[in-house]
């Protein structure tokens, strides 16, 4: 137990410093982001700088994270993106006026002892838990949140991509497909679909913007299929 308090206490402090840091830098340059930024910018800014909007927000993946980290033996990704940063904020914007996106130290203090925290606590209450309880959570949960990931979601960002307009919509429907083949699962595809077709609509095709995640695109999928051996399965078919 003591190894693992110390291994949870390292990791935490630099996941927790790092991840804060990183949302405080991206409200500092916001035309130069990572795919992956996008969520937990959007999510930052929906509480709008209010303490109690931001503590909320994230207790409420913390309890979720929590249930699924004694049942399968994992953190989620929620961890990361979504209770953090958000505690982070909260405590940094409580009681005065400062701005979280203001200040990065006061952020990547927190971020470290938050991060800390609750990784100690997460990881000490799954390694509690007997492992036939485990192993009967890990039979049910598993498999609802690969359910989740493989069919909800794609279905949900497809019907976001659609209501955005035609050409975003048929670029969903070409790249998720893509990779429903590819891979099994046609969210990646999906999102590269919404970001090809809005670049499509806002800029046209003849944008060099737009020529290039068109290019990037294809060339990761393509990868993809290449170190799935998906080729392989087209040379049996025919």
């Amino acid at each position: 137990m003591i190894e693992l308090i110390f291994k949870s206490l390292i990791i935490g402090v630099l996941v927790g410093a790092s991840i804060s840091a990183g949302a405080v830098r991206m409200f500092k340059a916001p035309e130069v982001q990572g795919m992956g930024a996008f969520r937990t910018l959007g999510e930052l800014n929906a509480s709008n700088g209010d303490p109690i909007s931001h503590f909320s927000f994230g207790l409420g993946f913390f309890i979720t994270s929590a249930a699924s980290a004694v049942g399968t033996g994992s953190l989620t990704q929620d961890v990361l993106h979504r209770v953090i940063p958000n505690w982070s904020a909260a405590i940094v914007n409580f009681g005065n006026k400062r701005d979280f996106k203001e200040h990065i130290v006061p952020m990547t203090f927190w971020g470290a002892i938050i991060g800390a925290a609750v990784y100690i606590l997460l990881n000490t209450s799954a390694s509690m838990v007997p492992v036939d309880l485990a192993q009967m959570s890990r039979d049910i949960l598993a498999p609802a949140a690969q359910n989740l990931i493989d069919l909800i979601m794609p279905l949900l960002f497809l019907w976001a991509a659609m209501d955005s307009g035609r050409t975003t919509g048929v670029w969903s429907i070409v790249f998720g497909g893509l990779m429903a083949m590819v891979s099994g699962n046609a969210l990646p595809g999906v999102i590269f679909g919404i970001l090809c077709g809005t670049l499509a609509e806002e800029q046209g095709y003849k944008k060099r913007s737009t020529i290039t995640m068109f290019t990037i695109t294809i060339v990761l999928i393509l990868l993809i299929a290449y170190f799935r051996e998906f080729h392989l399965v087209l040379f049996d078919l025919f």
